[in-house]
C-alpha cells in the first residue's frame, strides 16, 4: 500500500508537531522550509529549500504531494488558486485561508453570517480614525453583540493591519489621532476595532473534514502576556457551561460556513458582561491547542493531518480534569536542556516539547504541559517548568 504524502508549506513548531503526528499512521511529509535551519526542517527527511511566495516554487514543490496544508497563512491567496486550478488538493482552500490571511475579510464575512464581533471597520487615514471612534461613542441602539464605546470620544481603539499582524506585531491600542499614524506607514488597509472590556481571553479550537465531519474540543483560557500567549487552561476555569457550549457552537458554525477543512481556532473575548465576540481566526494548528498533545484523546496535530486527508476524525476529549500549557521563551540563559534534571526530577509526569529554536529573548522555543485534577497545582508546575527553562526561576 502507498501511503499518502502531505506537502507541508512553512517549517516552523507547527510544521514539526504536525509532521510528528503523522508519523505513527506512517504518513509521508514533504517540508517547504525557508532555511535548513528551521524547527520543522531538522526533523523532516524530504525538505525543499524556498519561497512560499513564489509560484513556481510553489508548483515545483507540489508535485508528488497528495494534498497541500499550512503551518502559517501567509501564502498568496492567487498562488494557492493556481495550486487548486493544477488539480492539487489545499486545505484548507483559498476561499477558507483568506479569511485568517485578510482581517477585513474576515470581519466583512463575520458580520454576514450574524458572528458576535467587536464593532470595527476599515479607516483611511489618522482622521478616519478619528471619526470611527466618535462613531462607537455616539450611543444608540446596538446590533446584537455590540459593546458600548469609551465614553472619552471613544478612545482608545485598536488598529490592526489587516494582512501580516501575529503574536501582538501589526497590532496597536491607540489614544488619539497622533498615536494612529503608525499603522498606516506599512502601506496596507488598515481595520479599527472598539477595545473590548474584557474580562478573559478563550480559544474555541475546532477540526473539519472536508466530508463535513467536525469536532470541537474543550474551550480553553488563553492567557496573553505583552501580546504573546503565555499560558492556556483547558478546560476554561469557571466557564458557565451554555456559554462553553455557545462558543463551541459558534467556532462549528464558522467552520461550516467558510468551509475550513483541517484545523481552526476561534479566538474570543468573554466580556465582563457574560457574553463572546470574535477577536481573531486561524486556519491551522494552534498554541491554544498545544494542550492536546498530552491532555486530549486526539491532539489538535493528529486530527489536522486526518482532516487534510478526509480519514475520520478521532476523539477530542481530555484526558485529564485539568491540563495547562506554558510557553517556554528564550531568555538569557540559551542552555535549557542543562535544565531538564530538575524540571524532570521535580516533575516526573511533566511533558516538555521543544522546537529546536536558536534561544532568542522572548522567542518561543517550547513549551510545557502538565495535568492532573488540581487545577493550582497543575498551574504552578507548569509555571515553575517554564520559568526554570527559561531561567528565570533557579530553584
Amino acid at each position: 500500500m502507498t501511503f499518502p504524502v502531505v506537502g507541508m508549506v512553512g517549517g516552523g513548531q507547527l510544521a514539526r508537531m504536525t509532521h510528528e503526528a503523522g508519523i505513527p499512521l506512517g504518513i509521508k511529509f514533504k517540508l517547504l522550509s525557508d532555511t535548513p535551519q528551521d524547527s520543522a526542517a531538522q526533523v523532516v527527511s524530504e525538505v525543499v529549500i524556498g519561497d512560499y511566495r513564489d509560484l513556481d516554487t510553489l508548483r515545483a514543490f507540489a508535485r508528488g504531494c497528495d494534498v497541500i496544508t499550512f503551518d502559517h497563512e501567509h501564502v498568496p491567496t492567487e498562488h494557492l488558486r493556481a495550486l487548486e486550478a493544477d488539480g492539487i488538493p489545499v486545505r484548507p482552500g483559498p476561499d477558507a485561508l483568506v479569511h485568517a490571511q485578510d482581517k477585513g475579510v474576515m470581519r466583512a464575512k463575520l458580520d454576514a453570517i450574524g458572528a458576535p464581533c467587536p464593532r470595527h471597520r476599515i479607516v483611511s487615514d489618522p482622521e478616519d480614525v478619528v471619526r470611527f471612534a466618535q462613531e462607537i461613542s455616539g450611543g444608540g441602539a446596538q446590533r446584537p453583540g455590540e459593546w458600548p464605546g469609551d465614553a472619552s470620544g471613544g478612545f482608545p481603539v485598536v488598529l490592526k493591519t489587516v494582512r501580516g499582524g501575529y503574536d501582538g506585531k501589526g497590532v496597536w491600542v491607540v489614544r488619539s489621532s497622533k498615536e494612529a499614524a503608525e499603522p498606516f506607514r506599512a502601506g496596507v488597509p488598515v481595520l479599527a476595532e472598539e477595545k473590548v472590556d474584557f474580562a478573559r481571553e478563550l480559544a474555541a479550537n475546532i477540526v473539519r473534514s472536508p466530508h463535513g465531519q467536525a469536532v470541537a474540543y474543550p474551550v480553553v483560557e488563553s492567557i496573553q502576556v505583552d501580546g504573546v500567549c503565555d499560558t492556556v487552561i483547558a478546560p476554561a476555569p469557571d466557564l458557565d457551561p451554555e456559554l462553553a457550549g455557545q462558543a463551541q457552537e459558534l467556532a462549528l458554525r464558522i467552520g461550516k460556513e467558510l468551509g475550513v477543512v483541517g484545523h481552526l481556532a476561534v479566538e474570543l473575548f468573554e466580556t465582563a458582561d457574560g457574553r463572546i465576540l470574535v477577536n481573531e481566526l486561524a486556519m491551522r494548528p494552534h498554541n491554544s491547542g498545544h494542550w492536546t498533545q498530552d491532555g486530549a484523546i486526539t491532539s489538535q496535530f493528529a486530527n489536522h493531518v486526518r482532516a487534510v486527508l478526509d480519514l475520520p476524525l478521532g476523539d477530542p476529549r481530555p484526558r485529564a480534569r485539568w491540563t495547562v500549557m506554558a510557553n517556554v521563551l528564550g531568555g538569557d540563559y540559551p542552555d535549557m536542556y542543562h535544565a531538564y534534571l530538575h524540571c524532570m526530577a521535580r516533575d516526573p509526569q511533566l511533558k516538555i516539547h521543544m522546537y529546536g529554536k536558536d534561544v532568542k529573548p522572548g522567542r518561543k522555543v517550547g513549551h510545557v504541559n502538565t495535568y492532573g485534577d488540581d487545577l493550582a497545582d497543575v498551574r504552578e508546575r507548569a509555571a515553575h517548568a517554564a520559568g526554570y527553562l527559561r531561567g528565570t526561576i533557579t530553584e
